[in-house]
């Protein structure tokens, strides 16, 4: 019996879907969350654009959303000779494991996903008579294309929001079931979900005030130009009270920006500055402006040479994949040879 060759230090996996510009959100709440991984484990990332199929349909945006992911990670810190950074679409193996892995998946697994049940309610909801109508086969079939993500690279640990564990259980479910059928002759191991607590995952409030995210329209972008980024900042809600008057620091949209970014000293002489009166709402978000401009601007500089035309990222990128196909190409290797394809 084979199994997968075991490593020294334990395998995380990081899927980043390209279908829209990152945001302050993005960086706060996934981003940096998922860089630290590479401290304790052998870090992996993707570019999940074969996920991004069931909604993008134009190519160009595509291309570019798929390169702006790319560089926002970099930019943000990921270093591409640290870990393994690579495009889901490089990636032959998968496609294929995808077909082997779903004939072994029970359709009634697939009818519980989540995303699919979704669909369908809202499809009733609107009183459509069929409730599967616009629903693709790669929304209904993601699960097993995410669970071949995980599976494929022999993952130990994937990180997700607490409404994302069930693709972490389903990719479970079906490396189960290979097992059962294959494991004689060799098994994919059993991956485990990292679910972030209240304080690593955290979430912004965006411009209308509810949790900022590309669905709702009200986001930041992390790499938008100065003067954007001050009109943005001016158009984070606040209340009516004077800036004479003592103010909640923990009730205000813009303190909860700002404590996100700020050092330490600086969050708490604001917050002391705020409850004893005479800083106004006005003082605060210009004060926001001056300590998000301050970080990301060598960020901004790094993802903009990274997007340029001829920059290096095409080549990180390809040599990402090679170095992912190392351990790829091996696995369905023997995964075909397990089940007599070879």
């Amino acid at each position: 019996m084979r199994l997968m060759s075991a490593s020294p230090v334990k395998i995380s996996l990081t899927g980043i879907k390209p279908t829209g510009e990152p945001h302050l959100g993005n960086y706060v709440g996934a981003i940096k969350p998922a860089l630290r991984l590479a401290e304790e484990y052998e870090a992996m990332y993707f570019i999940a654009d074969y996920h991004a199929l069931t909604t993008v349909r134009d190519p160009k945006l595509l291309r570019h959303y798929t390169r702006s992911v790319a560089a926002t990670w970099i930019a943000a810190g990921l270093d591409p000779d640290q870990v393994v950074f690579y495009r889901q679409s490089d990636i032959p193996e998968i496609p294929e494991l995808a077909w082997i892995l779903s004939c072994l998946t029970g359709k009634g697994l697939m009818n519980r996903a989540h995303a699919y049940k979704a669909a369908r309610d809202r499809n009733q909801e609107a009183g459509r008579a069929d409730l599967d109508a616009g629903i693709n086969m790669g929304l209904y079939n993601y699960p097993v294309l995410m669970a071949v993500d995980i599976l494929i690279m022999g993952t130990d640990a994937v990180p997700v929001g607490r409404d994302q564990m069930q693709h972490v259980e389903i990719a479970a479910d079906i490396a189960g079931s290979f097992n059962h059928v294959y494991g004689d002759s060799f098994r994919l191991k059993i991956p485990q979900a990292i679910v972030p607590d209240a304080e690593t995952g955290r979430t912004l409030p965006g411009l209308d005030g509810r949790k900022m995210s590309k669905s709702y329209d009200n986001t930041i972008p992390l790499f938008c130009g100065e003067s954007q980024l001050k009109k943005l900042v001016r158009r984070i809600p606040t209340d009516s009270t004077p800036v004479e008057e003592p103010k909640d620091p923990d009730g205000s949209n813009v303190f909860q920006i700002l404590e996100q970014f700020a050092t330490p000293e600086i969050v708490a002489d604001t917050r002391q500055r705020l409850r004893a009166g005479g800083m106004g709402w006005g003082e605060l978000k210009n004060q926001l402006f001056d300590v998000l401009n301050t970080q990301l601007s060598p960020l901004r500089e790094r993802y903009d040479a990274l997007m340029a035309p001829g920059s290096e990222l095409d080549a990180l990128l390809a040599a990402g994949a090679e170095k992912a196909r190392k351990r790829t190409a091996p696995t369905l290797e023997q995964i075909r040879r397990a089940i007599g394809i070879n």
